[in-house]
């Protein structure tokens, strides 16, 4: 794996954890801190079971994610797949902040319509 595959995956792997710590996020994988930690530091890369588990966690198929690392093109999908595909694996904190956030726009369009 070449240098931009290494630091592309450890984006995603970052990306994949969120907020959790390596430790919690080890504990999601079944692997320790250390294995996560080496992972995002470019030194191994994980498993192909572990990365499957990232993937799906950062939002992609491991298909897209190892094309993505190849450099190769991801077939086009469309924001909204994308979207909804991380806020399946989001923390549940992380969806709320997405409704409340759903819910005002809602509001201030439905206000906006009235006016209109």
């Amino acid at each position: 794996m070449n240098i931009e595959s290494r630091q592309k995956l450890v984006e995603i792997i970052k990306l994949a954890r969120g907020t959790m710590s390596q430790r919690a996020f080890g504990k999601v994988l079944g692997v320790s801190a250390t294995a996560v930690q080496m992972w995002e530091k470019g030194v191994k890369v994980p498993d192909t079971e572990n990365l499957a588990r990232i993937a799906a966690k950062a939002g992609y198929t491991l298909e897209e994610l190892l094309c993505c690392l190849e450099g190769k093109p991801v077939a086009e999908i469309s924001d909204l797949s994308v979207i909804l595909r991380q806020i399946h694996h989001m923390p549940l904190s992380q969806v709320a902040k997405i409704v409340q956030a759903g819910a005002a726009r809602l509001a201030a369009a439905a206000e906006t319509s009235k006016v209109q």
